[in-house]
């Protein structure tokens, strides 16, 4: 996020089609909320997730139109981070659905919205 707020170039490492899901600060607080407030969470092993999974390509082109511009290349995995990519992941969060009637409120286009705007405003504080 910080460098397409700089206006740098995204380093995509591989094809960029490995997939993720991506869950906003707000959505998680909610979550942790609702299984420390309520009994049926006592005990239980929750994921949580995002809307869907999202490939690393299409977060890159959402993050850059919420930018307002930037690019990216994608390149060759770098041998040490090769060994330690997962691939793809996406977390199911049915269980979680069930128990507590949670489900991701934010979806990612608002969420990166939110983000690039808190970090413009207070640059300053990280970097």
């Amino acid at each position: 996020i910080r460098l397409a707020i700089d206006g740098q170039q995204l380093q995509i490492f591989g094809d960029g089609q490995q997939t993720r899901d991506f869950t906003y600060v707000d959505d998680v607080v909610e979550a942790l909320l609702a299984a420390a407030c309520r009994r049926e969470s006592d005990g239980e092993v929750f994921n949580l997730g995002g809307e869907r999974p999202y490939s690393i390509h299409e977060f890159v082109d959402i993050l850059l139109g919420v930018v307002g511009g930037g690019s990216y290349a994608c390149t060759p995995f770098p041998e040490d981070r090769r060994r330690i990519d997962i691939g793809s992941y996406y977390a199911d969060f049915s269980k979680i659905k069930s128990v507590l009637d949670w489900q991701p409120a934010v979806p990612l286009t608002e969420g990166l919205r939110r983000t690039v705007e808190y970090y413009r405003r207070y640059r300053n504080h990280y970097w």
